[in-house]
C-alpha cells in the first residue's frame, strides 16, 4: 500500500511547483524506483488537462555509456534532446537513484567531454527558464541510496524528506505561500546593498551584487526549497572561502575545498580529497572558475547534511556558491558547461556584512 502522503506531494508538485496547465507537455524524468509517486503525478497531471510522459532511466545505463561510447558518440548531441528542450512546457526531475556513486569509476575526462557536448541543452534550459517559457522543478523520492548517504534508515529518511517538504501541513501549498512572503522581505533588503563580505572559519570573501536581482526560491523550482540567490558581478569576487561540507560532483566527493579568488576568478584551488579532479573541472571552460550563483540557505527545517544538494544547499544558516553557469534571471552573464554548488556553514563564528553593516551573525538575520 502506497504512503497516502504521495498523493499530497504529487498535488503540491503539479499545482504549486509547476502550475501545470491544460495542453502542457509535461515530462517526468526519474528512475523506476519512484513509480508510486509517478503514478500519482500522472493522475494529477491528467486531471489538470496536461499531457504527461515519463523518461525512465534504467539502472546501469550511464556507466555503460561512459565505458563503451566512442569518442564520436561523446561529441554527438541527439536532435531528439534538442527538440524536447524546445517544446516541453513543464519539466520535473524526480531524483530516485539506484546508486549515488554509480559514476565514481567512470573516466572523468569522458564525463567532462560529454558535459561540454550537452552544453547547448543546458544553455537553452536556462534561457527558457529566464524568459518564462519553461517551468521546471526538482524533487526527490525517498530511496535506499540517498538514505544510506544520509546515514539514516529508509523509514527515517522518508520522514526527513516529507518533513522538509512540509507534507505534515494540512495544506502544504499554503505553507510555501507564507514562507515566500518572508523570503521576499529578505530579498528586498539584500537588493538595497552593493557589496557583501562573508567572514567565517577559513573564509574572508567579498563580492559585489549591486544591480543584480535576488531570487526568492520558494518551492517552485525545488521541493523542498529555501534559499535566496543572485549572481555576483563576474569580476568582483576577491578573497578566499573554505567549504565546510564535502562538495559532490559526478558521484565524487571533494573534502575541504578551499578556493582563492582574484577579480572574480579562481586563482588557487585546494581540496583534502579529489584535488586532481577539482583542477580538471575548473579547466572545463573559461566560465568554470567564476561564480555563477551566490546564495543563502534559509530553510531552518533542514539542519542535517545528507550529501544531497537538493536539501543541503537549503540548510538554514549556510551560504553556497555555484561555480559556472549563471541563472539568467539574476542578471548574471557567466557562461559555462557546469553549475556546481558548494556549501559553507555560517552557523558558528561567522557573519555577513552588507556594505559594512552586519546583517547576519551565526545564522541569525539582523534585517
Amino acid at each position: 500500500m502506497n504512503d497516502p502522503r504521495l498523493g499530497k506531494l504529487a498535488k503540491l508538485l503539479v499545482e504549486y511547483c509547476l502550475a501545470v496547465q491544460p495542453q502542457d507537455l509535461f515530462v517526468i524524468r526519474t528512475s523506476p524506483l519512484a513509480t508510486p509517486l509517478v503514478q500519482e503525478l500522472v493522475r494529477h497531471a491528467l486531471r489538470a488537462g496536461a499531457y504527461p510522459y515519463c523518461k525512465v532511466e534504467l539502472e546501469g545505463l550511464q556507466e555503460i555509456f561512459f565505458r563503451e561510447a566512442t569518442e564520436e558518440l561523446l561529441h554527438f548531441l541527439s536532435p531528439l534532446d534538442l527538440f524536447e528542450i524546445e517544446n516541453v512546457n513543464a519539466w520535473l526531475s524526480l531524483l530516485a537513484p539506484f546508486n549515488t556513486k554509480a559514476l565514481a569509476g567512470s573516466d572523468p575526462a569522458r564525463q567532462i567531454t560529454w558535459q561540454k557536448t550537452r552544453y547547448p541543452i543546458m544553455k537553452r534550459y536556462m534561457e527558457r527558464d529566464g524568459d518564462g517559457t519553461l517551468r521546471w522543478s526538482v524533487a526527490l523520492y525517498p530511496n535506499q541510496a540517498n538514505a544510506q548517504d544520509a546515514g539514516m534508515s529508509l523509514a527515517d529518511y522518508t520522514e526527513f524528506v516529507f518533513s522538509a517538504v512540509h507534507l505534515d501541513e494540512d495544506d502544504p501549498s499554503l505553507y510555501w505561500v507564507n514562507f515566500s512572503k518572508e523570503q521576499i522581505r529578505l530579498s528586498e533588503a539584500l537588493t538595497k546593498g552593493s557589496q557583501i563580505r562573508i567572514l567565517g572559519p577559513g573564509t574572508d570573501l567579498t563580492v559585489r551584487v549591486g544591480g543584480r536581482k535576488w531570487i526568492n526560491a520558494d518551492g517552485h523550482k525545488n521541493m523542498p526549497d529555501g534559499e535566496i540567490f543572485t549572481a555576483p558581478l563576474e569580476t568582483s569576487a576577491n578573497g578566499h572561502i573554505l567549504f565546510s561540507f564535502p562538495a559532490i560532483y559526478q558521484s565524487r566527493e571533494f573534502e575541504s575545498v578551499r578556493l582563492l579568488f582574484r577579480d572574480g576568478e579562481v586563482i588557487k584551488a585546494e581540496a583534502r580529497t579529489g584535488e586532481d579532479f577539482l583542477q580538471k573541472i575548473l579547466q572545463i571552460d573559461d566560465g568554470a572558475g567564476r561564480i555563477g550563483e551566490f546564495a543563502f540557505g534559509t530553510n531552518f527545517g533542514i539542519q542535517q547534511f545528507t550529501k544531497d544538494i537538493l536539501f543541503d544547499e537549503k540548510i538554514g544558516g549556510t551560504l553556497h556558491l555555484a561555480l559556472g553557469h549563471a541563472i539568467q534571471s539574476t542578471g548574471g552573464t557567466n557562461v559555462s558547461a557546469i553549475h556546481w554548488d558548494m556549501i559553507c556553514d555560517l552557523r558558528q563564528d561567522a557573519e555577513v556584512r552588507l556594505d559594512g553593516e552586519v546583517i547576519q551573525r551565526n545564522a541569525q538575520w539582523k534585517i
